[in-house]
């Protein structure tokens, strides 16, 4: 079944004369509040239009889903970059409570691992750390919540590679700050919904001048997987107003990882050099003088 609105929805209304009355009322209700159905089970749903949880089960393998999870998921897929943060808050209160905050999203957060686990392309990921070792220079850019994705990838990287730089809001334009980027670089960008537009438009200006543009993101359906040559897929579903980083935090980890265990000996001689200015300058701990 396709993924986008326009696909899903004129399915609906293609198959809408065969359907059954109950399943009728279904679809109407999706068709005018596909928002709030993508989050109801399909027990809710069956309640809100008053048909059984049967009826929309066989509704969703009308239109050729094998259940409905898969037109739940794909609803979610239709609506998760077009939500506003007031349009998520209130569909969290369906699942997500003030009593059972902590337990949702922690298990929320597993589910995202899992399905990353599952989705993300171990070759996809190996080729990717072969490409920065290639690489002249790696420009990573991720911008809103995902600049701490950004940063964190970065601050580690530079401390393997010495040839990593952070694309980000500042005095100078995105496009400033990319202007030498060329066939020899590697550029990262990491984003997930709401996509922000400027790191979409980032990468195809990485794209055109023929740089090797890769896509931390949640889909292959993703804007920034369009402009990529790799994709590394992290799954981030929506928890309220806050954009679960988990999983993407969590291939980020092995991607620095990955690149540091073929640099070892840099590393020990870095962190060495790093544990000495540390202790100099106090940076994790005070010690009163005298104790010196």
């Amino acid at each position: 079944m396709e993924n986008n609105k326009q696909d899903l929805m004129r399915a609906i209304q293609i198959k809408f004369p065969r359907l059954s009355k109950g399943q009728k009322l279904i679809a109407e209700y999706i068709l005018k509040h596909y928002d709030k159905a993508a989050f109801m089970t399909a027990a809710k749903l069956g309640i809100s239009v008053g048909v059984s949880e049967s009826t929309v089960v066989r509704f969703a393998n009308e239109l050729g889903f094998s259940g409905y999870p898969k037109l739940q998921k794909s609803l979610q897929e239709l609506i998760k970059n077009k939500l506003t943060t007031v349009q998520r808050i209130e569909l969290s209160n369906d699942f997500i409570t003030q009593e059972n905050a902590l337990k949702g999203v922690l298990k929320a957060d597993m589910e995202n691992i899992r399905a990353t686990l599952e989705k993300i392309n171990h070759k996809t990921f190996d080729d990717v750390v072969n490409s920065l070792f290639k690489a002249k220079k790696i420009y990573i850019i991720g911008l809103r919540s995902s600049s701490a994705l950004a940063e964190f990838l970065a601050f580690y990287l530079n401390l393997i590679l010495d040839n990593v730089k952070v694309v980000a809001y500042g005095v100078s334009d995105i496009f400033e700050q990319m202007i030498n980027v060329s066939e020899h670089d590697v550029v990262i960008g990491i984003g997930f919904p709401r996509y922000a537009a400027r790191t979409i438009e980032a990468l195809a200006f990485a794209k055109s001048r023929n740089a090797d543009v890769v896509a931390i993101t949640d889909s292959l359906l993703s804007p920034l997987a369009a402009k990529a040559d790799s994709t590394l897929i992290a799954q981030s579903n929506m928890a309220s107003f806050v954009d679960s980083l988990v999983a993407p935090l969590s291939v980020i980890n092995a991607l620095i990882i990955a690149v540091g265990l073929r640099e070892k000996e840099k590393i020990s001689s870095t962190f060495t050099a790093l544990e000495e200015i540390w202790e100099e300058y106090e940076v994790y701990s005070y010690k009163d003088k005298d104790e010196r």
